[in-house]
């Protein structure tokens, strides 16, 4: 299984971005999940290492940031997969999201 993470970031400092080291990262089977969910990814805005770099999707051997006007976007995605349901991984996911919706927070993503 390919494992990629994701988090909170908590603040940017100076272009760089802290990360939320009192919430533990989710992981997610990235063959498993990834692949069926690519076209959908494709039409969410994220940045790809930095804020300097807009992009869409998914840096699958990268750095993605999620911005909070597109989270809403990337927690459907998760919650419209039946595969939540036996998956507990997701749900953690799904329930990052929103922790981060909440605060208006970006959500950082770890590719493989």
């Amino acid at each position: 299984m390919l494992k990629t993470e994701f988090g909170i970031v908590e603040y940017f400092d100076n272009g760089e971005y802290v990360i939320d080291e009192s919430i533990e990262l989710i992981y997610i089977d990235e063959d498993k999940y990834i692949n069926d969910w690519w076209n959908k990814l494709l039409t969410i805005k994220t940045y790809f290492h930095n804020l300097d770099r807009p992009a869409q999707a998914l840096a699958r051997w990268g750095i993605t940031l999620i911005p909070p006007e597109s989270l809403p976007a990337f927690q459907d995605i998760i919650l419209s997969d039946k595969r939540i349901n036996e998956d507990t991984h997701l749900v953690e996911l799904a329930n990052l999201i929103s922790m981060a919706i909440d605060n208006n927070k970006f959500i950082i993503h770890f590719g493989v």
